[in-house]
């Protein structure tokens, strides 16, 4: 092998590793996120449907949903290979829940929140598996979201068509177990869980994250 071939292969071997350095997606890049966006929804929603039964399991089931969908956040994480992609995901999701019926305030939030966890993957150079975990973290966040209309006026929020429309013996155990302190704790359960789930999703997807060069 002569000098110069050995040159080239030196100048040409950093660029096969370099992950997201450039706002540029792809048709796959877009076909990742869509269908991580939706997967991600559905767990988040289905899990959220178990609190049709009582407002208490609506709290104490929220948060578990943090957990289930760290798993296909986190497996995302991997296909990321354009800067950009980790705030269309979170653009996608935010805008599922709008057309849900979720408030404009915490359509807002989840954007926001996807450019800040868009920040922290990128601090970590997109390589760093610390950095995905936190990512994870910081987008859970948006489930304080919907909830801001009810920190803002709780007696409008139940007086709401959503909420009249659940029934008024929900919307009664929902006034006297649904209060500013027991939805700020599950928020922050909410976060909590969110780093659990980021942990399970990386122990479990190990090998798709030692192939994406996650370390």
């Amino acid at each position: 092998m002569t000098d110069e071939t050995l040159r080239t292969s030196t100048a040409v071997a950093p660029q096969t590793t370099t992950r997201a350095s450039a706002v540029r997606f792809s048709a796959r890049d877009l076909v990742n996120v869509a269908i991580f966006a939706v997967i991600y929804f559905v767990i988040v929603f289905v899990v959220a449907m178990l609190g049709l039964i009582s407002p208490l399991v609506m709290l104490l089931t929220l948060p578990l949903s943090a957990v289930a969908a760290g798993i296909p956040y986190m497996l995302f994480l991997t296909r990321v290979r354009s800067a950009g992609m980790v705030t269309l995901f979170g653009v996608v999701v935010a805008l599922l829940y709008l057309m849900m019926g979720h408030p404009w305030q915490s359509t807002v939030v989840t954007i926001v929140l996807s450019v800040f966890a868009e920040l922290v993957l990128r601090a970590g150079r997109y390589r760093s598996k610390w950095a995905t975990i936190w990512t994870y973290v910081v987008f859970s966040g948006w489930f304080a979201g919907p909830w801001i209309p009810f920190f803002l006026d709780p007696v409008a929020y139940l007086r709401s068509s959503a909420s009249q429309a659940m029934g008024e013996a929900y919307v009664k155990d929902f006034a006297q177990v649904v209060t500013t302190p027991a939805v700020t704790v599950m928020v922050a359960v909410t976060l909590v869980c969110g780093f659990l789930g980021a942990l399970l999703g990386t122990a479990l997807l190990r090998k798709h994250f030692q192939k994406a060069g996650l370390a």
